[in-house]
Protein backbone atom coordinates (compact mmCIF):
# COMPACT_ATOMS: atom_id res chain seq x y z
CA UNK A 1 0.00 0.00 0.00
CA UNK A 2 3.08 2.81 0.88
CA UNK A 3 4.30 1.97 -2.38
CA UNK A 4 1.43 2.63 -4.39
CA UNK A 5 0.67 5.87 -2.38
CA UNK A 6 4.32 6.61 -3.19
CA UNK A 7 3.59 5.98 -6.58
CA UNK A 8 0.73 7.93 -6.48
CA UNK A 9 2.25 10.87 -5.14
CA UNK A 10 4.70 10.79 -7.21
CA UNK A 11 2.27 11.17 -10.31
CA UNK A 12 0.43 13.44 -8.69
CA UNK A 13 3.76 15.86 -8.52
CA UNK A 14 5.09 15.19 -11.59
CA UNK A 15 1.35 16.18 -13.18
CA UNK A 16 1.89 19.75 -11.31
CA UNK A 17 5.76 20.41 -12.90
CA UNK A 18 4.31 19.41 -15.92
CA UNK A 19 1.21 21.15 -15.87
CA UNK A 20 2.86 24.64 -17.59
CA UNK A 21 4.53 22.86 -20.45
CA UNK A 22 1.12 20.59 -21.47
CA UNK A 23 -1.14 23.81 -21.77
CA UNK A 24 1.16 25.04 -23.79
CA UNK A 25 0.90 22.27 -25.79
CA UNK A 26 -2.71 21.97 -25.99
CA UNK A 27 -3.71 24.08 -28.79
CA UNK A 28 -2.31 21.45 -30.99
CA UNK A 29 -3.89 18.65 -29.11
CA UNK A 30 -7.24 20.34 -29.21
CA UNK A 31 -6.99 20.06 -33.51
CA UNK A 32 -5.48 16.75 -33.37
CA UNK A 33 -7.93 15.48 -31.08
CA UNK A 34 -11.14 17.78 -33.18
CA UNK A 35 -12.71 14.19 -34.43
CA UNK A 36 -11.10 11.41 -32.68
CA UNK A 37 -13.27 8.14 -32.27
CA UNK A 38 -15.56 7.22 -29.96
CA UNK A 39 -12.82 4.15 -29.02
CA UNK A 40 -10.06 6.28 -28.31
CA UNK A 41 -11.57 7.87 -25.41
CA UNK A 42 -14.75 5.26 -24.35
CA UNK A 43 -15.01 3.57 -21.48
CA UNK A 44 -16.80 0.42 -21.38
CA UNK A 45 -20.66 1.16 -21.68
CA UNK A 46 -21.35 0.71 -17.71
CA UNK A 47 -24.58 -1.25 -16.35
CA UNK A 48 -26.42 -0.08 -13.48
CA UNK A 49 -24.86 1.45 -10.37
CA UNK A 50 -25.77 0.54 -6.93
CA UNK A 51 -29.23 1.21 -6.03
CA UNK A 52 -30.83 2.45 -2.51
CA UNK A 53 -31.64 1.10 0.19
CA UNK A 54 -35.09 0.78 1.14
CA UNK A 55 -36.51 1.15 5.33
CA UNK A 56 -39.23 2.08 7.20
CA UNK A 57 -38.15 3.59 10.32
CA UNK A 58 -38.65 7.09 10.09
CA UNK A 59 -35.98 9.83 11.82
CA UNK A 60 -38.05 11.72 14.68
CA UNK A 61 -36.48 15.29 12.95
CA UNK A 62 -38.77 18.22 12.27
CA UNK A 63 -38.40 21.55 10.96
CA UNK A 64 -38.01 24.53 12.91
CA UNK A 65 -41.13 26.32 11.71
CA UNK A 66 -41.07 29.67 13.84
CA UNK A 67 -42.83 32.86 14.02
CA UNK A 68 -39.79 34.64 15.77
CA UNK A 69 -37.19 36.41 13.90
CA UNK A 70 -35.32 34.23 11.87
CA UNK A 71 -31.76 33.04 13.65
CA UNK A 72 -28.29 34.51 11.70
CA UNK A 73 -27.76 32.06 8.38
CA UNK A 74 -25.72 28.97 9.44
CA UNK A 75 -23.24 29.43 6.63
CA UNK A 76 -21.18 32.97 7.40
CA UNK A 77 -21.75 35.21 4.43
CA UNK A 78 -18.60 35.79 2.09
CA UNK A 79 -18.31 32.50 1.78
CA UNK A 80 -15.17 31.40 -0.52
CA UNK A 81 -15.87 30.92 -4.08
CA UNK A 82 -15.94 27.44 -5.34
CA UNK A 83 -13.87 26.23 -8.13
CA UNK A 84 -16.92 25.12 -10.26
CA UNK A 85 -18.72 28.54 -9.93
CA UNK A 86 -20.88 28.96 -13.15
CA UNK A 87 -22.69 26.66 -15.53
CA UNK A 88 -21.52 22.90 -15.66
CA UNK A 89 -22.83 19.94 -17.29
CA UNK A 90 -21.78 15.98 -16.07
CA UNK A 91 -20.59 13.78 -18.40
CA UNK A 92 -21.28 9.53 -17.88
CA UNK A 93 -20.17 8.51 -20.91
CA UNK A 94 -17.90 10.53 -22.91
CA UNK A 95 -18.11 7.86 -26.37
CA UNK A 96 -22.07 8.88 -25.89
CA UNK A 97 -21.58 12.39 -26.14
CA UNK A 98 -21.44 14.14 -29.35
CA UNK A 99 -20.14 10.84 -30.42
CA UNK A 100 -17.13 11.43 -28.45
CA UNK A 101 -16.18 14.49 -31.39
CA UNK A 102 -14.30 16.77 -28.66
CA UNK A 103 -14.36 20.13 -31.11
CA UNK A 104 -18.23 19.12 -31.08
CA UNK A 105 -18.37 19.06 -27.57
CA UNK A 106 -15.76 22.26 -27.19
CA UNK A 107 -17.83 23.87 -29.62
CA UNK A 108 -21.55 23.03 -27.91
CA UNK A 109 -20.13 24.20 -24.44
CA UNK A 110 -19.24 27.46 -25.51
CA UNK A 111 -22.49 28.12 -27.59
CA UNK A 112 -24.21 27.33 -24.02
CA UNK A 113 -22.17 28.93 -21.68
CA UNK A 114 -21.25 26.05 -20.21
CA UNK A 115 -17.45 26.51 -18.10
CA UNK A 116 -17.01 23.10 -16.12
CA UNK A 117 -17.40 19.53 -17.52
CA UNK A 118 -17.55 16.77 -14.69
CA UNK A 119 -16.12 14.01 -16.83
CA UNK A 120 -16.30 10.29 -14.94
CA UNK A 121 -12.92 8.89 -14.15
CA UNK A 122 -13.20 6.00 -12.02
CA UNK A 123 -15.66 3.60 -10.71
CA UNK A 124 -15.06 1.64 -7.25
CA UNK A 125 -11.03 0.73 -7.63
CA UNK A 126 -11.36 1.30 -11.86
CA UNK A 127 -10.06 4.07 -13.71
CA UNK A 128 -11.65 5.11 -16.46
CA UNK A 129 -9.56 5.64 -18.85
CA UNK A 130 -11.74 8.21 -20.75
CA UNK A 131 -10.34 10.42 -18.17
CA UNK A 132 -6.85 11.44 -19.01
CA UNK A 133 -4.30 14.43 -18.84
CA UNK A 134 -4.39 14.65 -22.95
CA UNK A 135 -8.07 14.91 -22.74
CA UNK A 136 -7.68 17.61 -19.87
CA UNK A 137 -4.93 19.95 -21.98
CA UNK A 138 -7.57 19.91 -24.95
CA UNK A 139 -10.36 21.29 -22.78
CA UNK A 140 -8.32 23.64 -20.79
CA UNK A 141 -6.90 25.13 -24.07
CA UNK A 142 -10.23 25.16 -25.08
CA UNK A 143 -10.96 27.56 -21.90
CA UNK A 144 -13.06 25.02 -19.99
CA UNK A 145 -12.65 23.96 -16.29
CA UNK A 146 -12.52 20.32 -15.95
CA UNK A 147 -13.56 18.25 -12.86
CA UNK A 148 -13.34 14.43 -12.54
CA UNK A 149 -15.95 12.28 -10.60
CA UNK A 150 -15.85 8.93 -9.34
CA UNK A 151 -18.36 6.43 -7.84
CA UNK A 152 -17.21 5.23 -4.60
CA UNK A 153 -18.70 1.55 -2.87
CA UNK A 154 -16.59 1.64 0.10
CA UNK A 155 -14.99 -2.07 -0.44
CA UNK A 156 -11.79 -0.74 -0.83
CA UNK A 157 -11.37 2.79 -0.20
CA UNK A 158 -7.49 3.06 -0.40
CA UNK A 159 -7.71 1.78 -3.63
CA UNK A 160 -10.78 4.15 -4.08
CA UNK A 161 -9.20 7.08 -3.01
CA UNK A 162 -6.02 6.33 -5.46
CA UNK A 163 -7.99 6.11 -8.34
CA UNK A 164 -9.46 9.93 -7.41
CA UNK A 165 -5.84 10.79 -6.89
CA UNK A 166 -5.17 9.52 -10.72
CA UNK A 167 -7.62 12.01 -11.85
CA UNK A 168 -6.01 14.87 -10.34
CA UNK A 169 -3.13 13.74 -11.34
CA UNK A 170 -3.76 14.06 -15.20
CA UNK A 171 -5.03 17.55 -14.23
CA UNK A 172 -8.62 18.01 -12.77
CA UNK A 173 -9.37 20.78 -11.50
CA UNK A 174 -11.58 19.42 -8.67
CA UNK A 175 -12.75 16.18 -8.00
CA UNK A 176 -16.40 14.97 -6.86
CA UNK A 177 -17.36 12.31 -5.09
CA UNK A 178 -20.55 9.98 -6.07
CA UNK A 179 -21.12 8.26 -2.68
CA UNK A 180 -24.71 6.52 -2.55
CA UNK A 181 -26.06 3.45 -0.51
CA UNK A 182 -23.03 1.74 -0.61
CA UNK A 183 -21.70 3.84 1.94
CA UNK A 184 -24.25 3.83 4.15
CA UNK A 185 -22.94 2.60 7.53
CA UNK A 186 -19.75 3.03 6.78
CA UNK A 187 -18.14 5.25 8.77
CA UNK A 188 -14.75 3.69 8.96
CA UNK A 189 -14.43 3.36 5.60
CA UNK A 190 -15.50 6.91 4.42
CA UNK A 191 -12.96 8.12 6.67
CA UNK A 192 -10.21 5.80 5.14
CA UNK A 193 -11.17 7.09 1.83
CA UNK A 194 -11.00 10.44 3.12
CA UNK A 195 -7.51 10.45 5.19
CA UNK A 196 -5.60 8.66 2.20
CA UNK A 197 -7.14 10.89 -0.67
CA UNK A 198 -5.71 14.12 1.50
CA UNK A 199 -2.59 12.34 1.84
CA UNK A 200 -2.18 12.41 -1.89
CA UNK A 201 -4.12 15.45 -3.30
CA UNK A 202 -3.00 17.55 -0.28
CA UNK A 203 -5.35 19.41 2.34
CA UNK A 204 -6.45 22.24 0.11
CA UNK A 205 -7.18 20.71 -3.41
CA UNK A 206 -10.64 21.08 -4.02
CA UNK A 207 -13.04 18.37 -3.57
CA UNK A 208 -17.08 17.97 -3.57
CA UNK A 209 -19.37 15.27 -2.26
CA UNK A 210 -22.33 14.69 -4.96
CA UNK A 211 -24.65 12.43 -3.08
CA UNK A 212 -27.98 11.99 -1.70
CA UNK A 213 -29.98 15.59 -1.49
CA UNK A 214 -32.29 14.36 2.19
CA UNK A 215 -29.98 13.46 4.35
CA UNK A 216 -32.96 12.55 6.93
CA UNK A 217 -33.83 9.79 4.43
CA UNK A 218 -30.18 8.30 5.11
CA UNK A 219 -29.41 8.25 8.73
CA UNK A 220 -26.57 6.15 8.63
CA UNK A 221 -25.03 8.18 5.85
CA UNK A 222 -21.61 9.28 7.10
CA UNK A 223 -22.11 12.96 5.72
CA UNK A 224 -19.98 14.15 8.82
CA UNK A 225 -16.74 12.28 7.10
CA UNK A 226 -17.49 13.03 3.86
CA UNK A 227 -17.92 16.94 5.06
CA UNK A 228 -16.41 17.20 8.10
CA UNK A 229 -12.66 18.61 9.00
CA UNK A 230 -10.33 16.80 6.24
CA UNK A 231 -13.15 16.20 4.01
CA UNK A 232 -14.91 17.58 1.11
CA UNK A 233 -14.97 21.18 0.84
CA UNK A 234 -18.09 21.58 -1.24
CA UNK A 235 -21.75 19.83 -1.38
CA UNK A 236 -23.11 19.15 -4.80
CA UNK A 237 -25.98 16.99 -3.77
CA UNK A 238 -28.23 15.60 -6.53
CA UNK A 239 -31.47 17.50 -6.60
CA UNK A 240 -33.10 15.74 -9.14
CA UNK A 241 -36.88 16.89 -8.61
CA UNK A 242 -38.43 14.81 -11.08
CA UNK A 243 -36.50 11.41 -10.42
CA UNK A 244 -37.51 12.37 -6.32
CA UNK A 245 -41.15 12.46 -7.70
CA UNK A 246 -41.41 16.32 -6.03
CA UNK A 247 -41.36 20.02 -7.51
CA UNK A 248 -38.98 22.37 -8.22
CA UNK A 249 -39.54 24.65 -5.22
CA UNK A 250 -39.77 21.39 -2.53
CA UNK A 251 -36.61 19.80 -3.56
CA UNK A 252 -34.68 22.68 -2.79
CA UNK A 253 -36.28 23.78 0.69
CA UNK A 254 -36.04 20.23 1.76
CA UNK A 255 -32.31 19.52 0.15
CA UNK A 256 -31.31 23.47 1.95
CA UNK A 257 -32.58 22.42 5.21
CA UNK A 258 -30.89 19.70 6.46
CA UNK A 259 -27.37 20.28 4.39
CA UNK A 260 -26.51 23.52 5.37
CA UNK A 261 -26.03 22.58 8.94
CA UNK A 262 -22.87 21.25 7.81
CA UNK A 263 -21.57 24.55 6.73
CA UNK A 264 -20.48 23.60 3.09
CA UNK A 265 -20.91 25.67 0.15
CA UNK A 266 -23.88 23.90 -1.76
CA UNK A 267 -24.16 23.75 -5.63
CA UNK A 268 -26.62 22.21 -6.44
CA UNK A 269 -27.26 19.66 -9.28
CA UNK A 270 -29.81 19.42 -11.75
CA UNK A 271 -31.83 16.82 -13.65
CA UNK A 272 -31.91 17.49 -17.42
CA UNK A 273 -32.54 13.41 -18.06
CA UNK A 274 -35.63 11.99 -18.28
CA UNK A 275 -36.98 15.03 -19.92
CA UNK A 276 -37.95 17.29 -17.18
CA UNK A 277 -40.45 19.80 -18.67
CA UNK A 278 -38.56 22.71 -19.55
CA UNK A 279 -40.40 25.24 -17.54
CA UNK A 280 -39.03 23.24 -14.48
CA UNK A 281 -35.41 23.35 -15.82
CA UNK A 282 -35.56 27.35 -15.97
CA UNK A 283 -37.52 27.59 -12.42
CA UNK A 284 -34.75 25.20 -10.67
CA UNK A 285 -32.13 28.07 -11.98
CA UNK A 286 -34.04 30.88 -10.82
CA UNK A 287 -34.89 29.54 -7.37
CA UNK A 288 -30.78 28.93 -7.22
CA UNK A 289 -30.66 32.44 -7.55
CA UNK A 290 -32.80 32.90 -4.83
CA UNK A 291 -30.55 30.71 -2.14
CA UNK A 292 -26.90 32.53 -3.44
CA UNK A 293 -26.41 28.52 -4.71
CA UNK A 294 -22.45 28.51 -5.62
CA UNK A 295 -22.42 27.26 -8.84
CA UNK A 296 -25.04 24.92 -10.58
CA UNK A 297 -24.45 21.77 -12.76
CA UNK A 298 -26.49 19.25 -14.53
CA UNK A 299 -26.87 15.82 -14.81
CA UNK A 300 -26.29 14.60 -17.45
CA UNK A 301 -24.99 15.66 -21.17
CA UNK A 302 -25.96 12.33 -22.88
CA UNK A 303 -28.97 12.59 -21.91
CA UNK A 304 -29.68 16.04 -22.68
CA UNK A 305 -32.08 17.15 -25.92
CA UNK A 306 -30.73 20.76 -27.45
CA UNK A 307 -34.21 22.47 -26.29
CA UNK A 308 -32.79 21.02 -22.87
CA UNK A 309 -29.33 22.72 -23.23
CA UNK A 310 -30.83 25.78 -24.23
CA UNK A 311 -33.12 25.64 -21.18
CA UNK A 312 -29.96 25.88 -19.15
CA UNK A 313 -28.63 28.93 -20.38
CA UNK A 314 -31.76 30.87 -21.40
CA UNK A 315 -31.42 34.03 -19.49
CA UNK A 316 -33.45 33.81 -16.36
CA UNK A 317 -34.66 36.54 -13.94
CA UNK A 318 -35.41 36.47 -10.16
CA UNK A 319 -39.04 34.92 -9.31
CA UNK A 320 -41.28 37.90 -8.63
CA UNK A 321 -42.23 37.08 -4.38
CA UNK A 322 -40.07 34.26 -4.16
CA UNK A 323 -38.63 33.87 -1.18
CA UNK A 324 -35.86 30.83 -0.36
CA UNK A 325 -37.02 28.90 3.11
CA UNK A 326 -34.78 29.71 5.52
CA UNK A 327 -35.36 26.99 8.19
CA UNK A 328 -33.04 24.22 9.39
CA UNK A 329 -33.71 20.87 10.43
CA UNK A 330 -34.46 21.27 14.60
CA UNK A 331 -33.85 18.41 16.19
CA UNK A 332 -35.27 16.50 19.39
CA UNK A 333 -35.51 13.53 21.65
CA UNK A 334 -35.81 10.56 19.80
CA UNK A 335 -34.10 11.96 16.14
CA UNK A 336 -31.65 9.81 15.41
CA UNK A 337 -28.88 9.85 12.08
CA UNK A 338 -26.08 11.46 11.13
CA UNK A 339 -27.32 14.99 11.89
CA UNK A 340 -27.15 13.92 15.67
CA UNK A 341 -23.76 13.29 15.35
CA UNK A 342 -23.00 16.23 13.84
CA UNK A 343 -24.86 17.66 16.78
CA UNK A 344 -22.94 15.81 19.63
CA UNK A 345 -19.51 16.53 18.06
CA UNK A 346 -20.14 20.15 18.74
CA UNK A 347 -21.51 19.66 21.93
CA UNK A 348 -18.41 17.78 22.58
CA UNK A 349 -16.76 20.72 21.32
CA UNK A 350 -18.58 23.37 23.74
CA UNK A 351 -17.65 21.21 26.87
CA UNK A 352 -20.68 18.76 26.73
CA UNK A 353 -19.87 15.21 28.23
CA UNK A 354 -22.12 12.85 26.03
CA UNK A 355 -21.24 9.68 23.93
CA UNK A 356 -21.39 10.52 19.95
CA UNK A 357 -23.98 7.60 19.19
CA UNK A 358 -26.35 9.43 17.04
CA UNK A 359 -29.40 9.19 19.19
CA UNK A 360 -30.49 11.69 20.53
CA UNK A 361 -31.43 10.25 24.08
CA UNK A 362 -32.48 11.99 27.50
CA UNK A 363 -28.60 12.43 28.15
CA UNK A 364 -27.84 14.24 24.42
CA UNK A 365 -31.46 16.45 25.44
CA UNK A 366 -29.17 17.75 28.88
CA UNK A 367 -26.28 18.40 27.28
CA UNK A 368 -28.23 20.71 25.00
CA UNK A 369 -30.16 22.21 27.82
CA UNK A 370 -26.77 22.94 29.86
CA UNK A 371 -25.49 24.34 26.64
CA UNK A 372 -28.43 26.54 25.65
CA UNK A 373 -28.51 28.12 29.18
CA UNK A 374 -24.61 28.68 28.75
CA UNK A 375 -25.29 30.85 25.59
CA UNK A 376 -28.55 32.70 27.41
CA UNK A 377 -30.75 31.01 24.95
CA UNK A 378 -34.17 30.00 25.40
CA UNK A 379 -34.23 26.35 27.68
CA UNK A 380 -36.00 24.07 24.97
CA UNK A 381 -33.72 20.62 24.84
CA UNK A 382 -34.12 21.29 20.84
CA UNK A 383 -31.46 22.26 18.38
CA UNK A 384 -33.24 24.32 16.53
CA UNK A 385 -32.07 27.53 14.60
CA UNK A 386 -31.09 29.35 17.41
CA UNK A 387 -29.16 26.91 19.00
CA UNK A 388 -27.59 25.40 15.78
CA UNK A 389 -26.44 28.90 14.96
CA UNK A 390 -24.53 28.99 18.54
CA UNK A 391 -23.20 25.40 18.31
CA UNK A 392 -21.76 25.78 14.91
CA UNK A 393 -19.61 28.77 16.02
CA UNK A 394 -17.34 25.18 17.91
CA UNK A 395 -15.42 23.38 15.46
CA UNK A 396 -16.38 20.05 15.84
CA UNK A 397 -14.46 17.59 18.17
CA UNK A 398 -11.87 15.41 15.61
CA UNK A 399 -13.25 11.80 16.24
CA UNK A 400 -11.98 8.67 14.37
CA UNK A 401 -14.36 5.80 14.03
CA UNK A 402 -13.14 2.49 14.44
CA UNK A 403 -15.13 -0.64 14.45
CA UNK A 404 -15.47 -2.30 17.84
CA UNK A 405 -17.87 -4.56 19.69
CA UNK A 406 -21.08 -2.75 20.69
CA UNK A 407 -21.02 -2.78 24.79
CA UNK A 408 -16.85 -2.00 24.24
CA UNK A 409 -16.34 1.86 24.40
CA UNK A 410 -13.45 3.96 23.90
CA UNK A 411 -12.47 7.53 24.75
CA UNK A 412 -8.88 7.99 24.49
CA UNK A 413 -7.45 10.74 22.68
CA UNK A 414 -5.31 9.95 19.78
CA UNK A 415 -3.20 12.09 17.54
CA UNK A 416 -5.93 14.96 18.72
CA UNK A 417 -8.79 12.84 17.89
CA UNK A 418 -11.28 11.13 20.49
CA UNK A 419 -10.97 6.84 19.15
CA UNK A 420 -14.88 6.15 19.21
CA UNK A 421 -16.95 3.00 18.07
CA UNK A 422 -18.80 3.97 15.05
CA UNK A 423 -21.85 5.89 16.02
CA UNK A 424 -24.88 3.29 16.75
CA UNK A 425 -27.48 5.28 13.94
CA UNK A 426 -24.74 3.55 11.73
CA UNK A 427 -27.05 0.45 11.77
CA UNK A 428 -30.36 2.42 10.93
CA UNK A 429 -31.59 1.21 7.65
CA UNK A 430 -32.16 4.28 5.15
CA UNK A 431 -35.62 5.65 5.28
CA UNK A 432 -35.90 5.15 1.45
CA UNK A 433 -34.10 6.22 -1.79
CA UNK A 434 -35.06 9.53 -3.52
CA UNK A 435 -32.92 8.64 -5.98
CA UNK A 436 -34.33 5.78 -6.92
CA UNK A 437 -34.93 5.95 -10.71
CA UNK A 438 -31.70 7.84 -11.68
CA UNK A 439 -29.75 6.53 -14.23
CA UNK A 440 -27.11 4.17 -12.76
CA UNK A 441 -23.57 5.19 -12.21
CA UNK A 442 -22.09 2.58 -14.13
CA UNK A 443 -19.41 -0.42 -13.26
CA UNK A 444 -17.57 -1.04 -16.01
CA UNK A 445 -17.07 -4.33 -17.73
CA UNK A 446 -13.75 -5.68 -16.39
Amino acid sequence: MKDLQARARGRLQAARRNRSRLLLMGAACTLALAGFSTGALAASRPGSGGGGVSGTTRAAVTTSASTQTPAPPVIPPGAAAIPFRGRGMWIWVLASSNRGNLSSIIAQAHKYGISTLFIKSGDGTNVWSQFNATLVTALHAAGLRVCAWQYVYGTHPQLEAQVGAQAVADGADCLLIDAESEYEGRYVQAQIYMNTLRKLVGASFPVGLAGFPYVDYHPSFPYSVFLGPGGAQYNVPQMYWKDIGTTVDAVYAHTYEFNEIYQRPIAPLGQIYDRPPLRQVRRFRAIARSYRAQGLSWWDWQSATRAQFKATAQPVGSIRGYVARTTVASLGKGAVGDVVVWAQEHLVSAGEKIAIDGDFGPKTRAAVENFQAAQGLPVTGLVDAYTWAALLRYPPVAVKWVMRKHHLKATTARGGAEVLPVPKSASRPARGNELHGAPGRGRPQR
